[in-house]
């Protein structure tokens, strides 16, 4: 039966102000945090996540924070299961999760259930398309998969590879294009809770601004270092969903291939600065997508955020 307590989502770009709003919520009501961020899940990627401090997280505690090593993977369903038993865990305390971050697969997820006409995850099939990138690149993976899925291929780029390995995997799995299935799976919305959608979305060119000023702290605060302490610690590689973060991947690149590729420190910058404009244009698009199922309240400033919510939940 569902809960009459509310599920509150507060969604946006990456540095929109989201991780601050949350926490002044916190300090007005009766809430507890839950991070909905696929980086911050991550132990010791602490910088170029832009993870709350120790001291932020003993005084404002988030959930699914610092639960896997950077090698493993976190995958949507994980997220959806772990979430929705922590909504349940919450609301039988009497209090409202404050779902807050910019992952928006994740919230995707949680409001409409997960795919259920798609095949699990296979190892041995994902093994042998990553055989197949080491032995022929990347590119002829990506071609074939146009090939199979010519959708796809117009969808995705050579470097979705991630991407690509699922669409090749559903295909050798069910002999039909994942476009295919895609396309037939009807729209439903979890019905368990009452969510209210939030959007905090800024000013592009504010924002921008804002990235740049995050990046340059980044750097100013050690995130290079970071990255290093990283590649001592764990065995990683550029193809692990952690090392695809942006920011890391820029910095693993540069950090590993730097001197082949004569790839110097401020290009490495550059790089990290357009990608992380390039993630922010995209969760714009998802947000989109988003608005056009669901009921949203859009907020531009994260004091605007605190001043709507206050009035309507404390």
């Amino acid at each position: 039966m569902a809960s009459d307590l509310p599920v509150i989502n507060i969604m946006g770009p990456t540095a929109s102000g989201k991780t601050a709003l949350a926490c002044e919520l916190y300090d007005l009501g009766n809430f507890e945090i839950i991070s909905v961020d696929s980086a911050l899940v991550y132990k010791d990627m602490d910088i170029g996540t832009a993870k709350p401090s120790k001291q932020e997280q003993q005084k404002y505690p988030h959930h699914l924070i610092d639960i896997i090593d950077p090698t493993q993977v976190y995958s949507a369903a994980e997220f959806v299961e772990d979430t929705e038993r922590l909504i349940d865990q919450i609301h039988a305390k009497g209090k409202i999760p404050l779902l807050v971050g910019g992952t928006m697969l994740y919230f995707k997820s949680l409001l409409e259930g997960l795919a259920d006409n798609l095949p699990s995850a296979d190892a041995s099939i994902r093994a042998s398309i990553e055989d197949m990138a080491t032995q022929q690149g990347w590119q002829f993976v990506y071609e074939e998969l146009k090939r199979v899925d010519p959708l796809a291929g117009e969808k995705f780029k050579v470097s979705d590879r991630q991407r690509i390995i699922r669409a090749l995997e559903v295909f050798m799995i069910t002999g039909t294009p994942i476009t295919q299935l895609q396309a037939q799976q009807t729209v439903r919305r979890n019905e368990k809770y009452k969510f209210e959608n939030y959007a905090l979305l800024p000013d592009r060119q504010e924002l921008h601004q804002r990235i740049e000023l995050r990046l340059e702290k980044m750097w100013e605060i050690g995130f290079l270092n970071e990255v290093e302490s990283l590649i001592k610690k764990y065995d990683l590689s550029p193809e692990m969903p952690s090392m695809r973060s942006v920011g890391y991947r820029q910095a693993l690149d540069f950090l590993l291939k730097g001197d082949v590729r004569h790839i110097n420190e401020q290009e490495m910058r550059l790089k990290s600065l357009y990608a992380t404009r390039q993630l922010a244009k995209r969760q714009y698009t998802w947000l989109r997508s988003l608005q056009e199922k669901h009921q949203f309240d859009t907020f531009y400033t994260p004091e605007q955020g605190v001043k709507g919510l206050r009035n309507r939940l404390i």
